[in-house]
């Protein structure tokens, strides 16, 4: 019986996980394929930059929203959505195995399967979990983040149809461990972003509901409303992204070194520009200045903030759908 209730458990997480994850991608891929372009560009990505060193090249894009009337402009509304079915094949396998490993790591923490008396667990352990859920999830989808992020960076014309001729390129060019190329820099952001991630957001809600206990009549008891759970998504995506997005600009320059790049979006990376990752770091800000870590953070903070909310949101709403439907 126990184990027939651990099963139902893990199909509930894991299918709640891939739903929410896969809906959180779709809305805010818009906001995915501009960060993308932005960290790929070695040109400044500001205006104000550009005013301040003396570049040979141009730089193809200066700000989000030029970003977005270029994009728009020469490659239609499809623009926004550019990679977006590796995204969904990454997203959705990695929220899932996220979900689930999170749920399982804190019902051994708690000695409880329930939901509801996992808040009670420490800031720390929700940390701790959070981190080692993403690992796990980042490992077992990263092909399709790789792929995703070459599909995304690339506009018009393209120098991939599709993912299948990304994919031979890859293998061609680097073998089949260039599928993990950055894998490195990704594990060491994933840690402190999922740990930052899910532990503020289990912060965030242990003090909604502490706020409603304390402050409102309801008769709701401790569940919080769709709204509460999407500003402590926001707020929890928020936190996470701005302290790690050096990372994923490393991350990005890893993901497409040596790989092919239209010359109208400015010089590409060559194969081994980088040894390793703290020589990415180094370079980066050698040639583009601290900045350079940075390019991509407003779009991607602005996309975290609600990528997170409805995430969140989807996966509660979805899971006390799927466990209402299974009793």
């Amino acid at each position: 019986m126990e184990e027939h209730s651990q099963l139902k458990r893990a199909i509930i997480d894991s299918s709640a996980g891939a739903i929410s994850g896969g809906i959180s991608r779709t809305v805010t891929s818009p906001l995915d394929v501009i960060k993308i372009r932005f960290q790929v560009q070695l040109e400044p990505t500001s205006s104000w930059a550009l005013l301040r060193k003396d570049f040979a090249a141009p730089s193809k894009y200066t700000g989000i929203f030029q970003a977005s009337k270029d994009i728009f402009r020469e490659e239609g509304f499809q623009g926004f959505w550019r990679g977006n079915v590796p995204a969904l094949l990454m997203v959705m396998p990695y929220t899932a195995i996220q979900f689930t490993v999170l749920h399982k790591l804190k019902t051994l923490a708690s000695g409880s399967s329930k939901s509801e008396d996992h808040s009670s667990l420490s800031p720390y352990l929700s940390y701790v979990s959070g981190a080692l859920a993403g690992c796990a999830a980042t490992i077992g989808s990263y092909p399709f983040d790789l792929l995703r992020t070459i599909l995304a960076s690339q506009g018009e014309p393209k120098v991939y149809p599709n993912m299948r001729s990304a994919y031979l390129d890859i293998v061609q060019t680097r073998g089949y461990k260039g599928l993990y190329a950055g894998l490195s820099p990704t594990l060491v952001e994933i840690i402190p972003y999922a740990g930052l991630q899910f532990g503020t957001y289990d912060t965030f809600k242990r003090w909604a509901m502490a706020w409603n206990h304390r402050y409102s009549n309801t008769t709701t008891g401790g569940n919080l409303s769709s709204f509460e759970l999407f500003v402590c998504g926001l707020a929890a995506g928020t936190c996470a992204k701005l302290v790690c997005h050096p990372l994923d600009v490393v991350k990005k320059r890893f993901q497409i070194e040596g790989l092919q790049r239209h010359p109208r979006y400015g010089a590409r990376v060559e194969l081994h520009t980088y040894r390793n990752m703290s020589d990415a770091l180094s370079r980066i800000i050698r040639s583009e200045g601290w900045a350079g870590l940075y390019k991509g953070i407003l779009p991607s903070t602005v996309k975290a903030a609600p990528a997170g909310a409805v995430t969140f949101v989807a996966y509660e709403l979805t899971s006390d759908w799927l466990e209402s439907l299974s009793t």
